[in-house]
């Protein structure tokens, strides 16, 4: 499945505080696994070390192509207590995709039912494209509201490699997602598959979301990282908007 993976849009550099890549270095890494779109999404506030929301007002000057890879140009909010989302307005104005996540750095564990509306209530923002790992039951959350709600929202649900990688730290990460991928084929809701890169060897790294899609049969025309201009679409992005 792996040769037609073209694109990772869930990625961090050093202006994250804990990631150890530039954007070029994470552009020429992402060009070395022949992807052709990578997308940077530094942590929004509520994570240690991130960067200040200023910069995300500057985003004009990174170029859009890097090595015949496109840039575009997202951030991984933190979904907080009420469905609130750690990032100002005027700042996920600035944004091709928003992804919206929990954090337990920023996050109090409030129960299934809360938790889950929590993301829902993130899910309805327009830029919110994606919900990241949503997979780990220190924080549980109910699927099939989840899975129902991503699809009346236009929201794409994540497999993340990196939570499967470390899936002894994410409570019962691997049978989360077979039960929401089972979800998300009987309701055709599209996923994304994401390395969560820190570093740039680990861009386009997808190895353990492959497997476990794979052993499932997960339907392949669901997965949004297989056709570039299909993902484009999805989140409405123009290159000469």
């Amino acid at each position: 499945m792996k040769k037609d993976f073209l694109l990772d849009i869930h990625t961090h550099t050093i202006a994250s505080g804990h990631a150890y890549g530039t954007i070029r270095e994470m552009a020429k890494a992402a060009s070395e696994q022949h992807l052709q779109l990578l997308g940077i999404s530094e942590h929004a506030p509520g994570i240690p070390g991130t960067v200040n929301p200023f910069y995300y007002n500057n985003l004009q000057a990174i170029p859009r192509d890097l090595y015949g890879v496109e840039i575009l140009h997202g951030c991984e909010i933190n979904v907080l207590k009420g469905g609130l989302l750690s990032l100002e307005q005027q700042y996920i104005e600035k944004l091709d995709y928003a992804i919206a996540g929990i954090h337990t750095q920023c996050y109090k564990n409030e129960g299934k039912i809360k938790n889950t509306d929590n993301i829902i209530q993130c899910m309805k923002h327009p830029k919110v494209f994606f919900v990241s790992h949503p997979d780990d039951d220190h924080t549980p959350l109910d699927y099939e509201r989840l899975v129902q709600a991503a699809k009346q929202y236009h929201v794409a649900l994540e497999i993340n490699n990196s939570s499967l990688r470390k899936k002894d730290k994410r409570l019962n990460c691997v049978e989360n997602y077979k039960i929401m991928l089972a979800l998300c084929r009987q309701s055709e809701v599209p996923v994304i598959v994401n390395s969560d890169a820190h570093d740039p060897s680990d861009v386009g790294n997808f190895v353990l979301a492959e497997k476990l899609l794979d052993e499932i049969g997960f339907d392949e025309t669901l997965i949004l990282n297989t056709d570039v201009e299909a993902f484009q679409a999805f989140i409405g992005y123009s290159r000469n908007r």
